[in-house]
């Protein structure tokens, strides 16, 4: 039997059993020779200067230290680092592709849960089962003429901000619905979106005219503070802000000052800062549920990514290109 080519972890060894279940790990343990019981949490650290040397596949996760130039030099066969979890902007330099080492992520494996929170976020939303649910709990009452309420998800209008990974899962997930689905990306075309099955539309047209808008664009210098104050007044009174993307994409004084007032809703996976202070006021406000970043994989959802790093694994080894593979010039603009 060939020798196995050898590799690493370096990732939160807590996650391990999660990413990679006894079928995954197996599957991996045929394909390199690595070592459950060894990851790495500093690459300068002199008990593993003989195992780096020798990798040629770094499989990552949440966790990992930064993969820094002299950490690249203690691994001078570096082929392939495999990410188990999404962007991998904060943890590798762009040293990395100078160097012919290959990049993959999980990020569209992570996709899919993030997606599905969305979805099921957006149809409670549309049915007003939140403002309900305390409705029915303030009077103990079935609430009166529920029927002939403005809600439903029949021809709703729902805004997608970004067409990334996660905007085109949410828009998948959309399909089997009668909502109307409008779209703002400035990288995509009327056609494309046409493809999509989506109409594409200025950011404050969408914003103007849609009862819910989801975010999904990527955290970048142009996308701070995307929805300011002035953009949040553009949503319609009773309209819903969903964000699954990044805090810094919107202005928290701003948008809690709306929601203050009650005139919007909103559903935030994630906020800026992240946690919020303990007083801020978005803990208390009867129209905000906040969830503490669990749109994201968790629990036995990790074993998607680390089925994707195995994919990935297989690809490289049988000389096929990464399905996932990350170019450098891609960072710029995604998440």
């Amino acid at each position: 039997m060939p020798q196995r080519p050898s590799a690493l972890f370096a990732l939160d060894d807590r996650n391990l059993p999660l990413l990679f279940p006894p079928d995954v790990l197996a599957r991996l343990a045929e394909l390199v020779d690595i070592d459950p019981a060894v990851t790495v949490g500093d690459f300068a650290d002199p008990a593993l200067a003989e195992r780096l040397a020798r990798a040629e596949f770094l499989v990552t996760g949440w966790g990992c230290p930064r993969v820094t130039p002299a950490a690249l030099d203690a691994m001078p066969r570096l082929r392939a680092i495999l990410h188990t979890a999404g962007t991998v902007k904060a943890l590798l330099p762009p040293e990395v592709w100078r160097r012919g080492v290959a990049v993959s992520t999980a990020a569209a494996a992570n996709a899919l849960p993030v997606a599905e929170y969305t979805l099921g976020v957006i149809l409670l939303l549309g049915k007003n089962v939140p403002g309900l649910r305390d409705e029915y709990r303030a009077t103990r009452a079935y609430p009166r003429d529920l029927v002939r309420r403005d809600v439903g998800n029949v021809g709703r209008r729902v805004g997608i901000v970004g067409a990334s990974r996660i905007g085109r899962r949410v828009i998948e997930l959309l399909r089997p619905f009668d909502f109307e689905v409008l779209l703002h990306d400035p990288y995509v075309t009327e056609a494309e979106a046409r493809a999509l099955g989506v109409r594409a539309v200025d950011l404050d047209t969408l914003l103007a005219s849609s009862a819910i808008v989801s975010v999904h664009a990527p955290a970048t210098p142009e996308t701070r503070h995307l929805l300011d104050a002035a953009r949040l007044a553009l949503l319609p009174d009773g309209a819903a802000l969903v964000n699954t993307a990044r805090g810094s994409l919107v202005d928290t004084e701003a948008l809690t000052k709306e929601l203050v007032t009650g005139r919007i809703r909103a559903v935030l996976d994630v906020t800026e800062p992240e946690p919020l202070p303990a007083d801020s006021p978005l803990f208390r406000l009867p129209n905000v549920i906040l969830t503490p970043h669990v749109a994201g994989s968790l629990g036995n959802e990790l074993s998607r990514l680390g089925r994707a790093a195995v994919g990935e694994l297989e690809r490289l080894l049988a000389g096929r290109p990464l399905a996932h593979g990350v170019a450098l010039a891609e960072l710029a603009r995604t998440a």
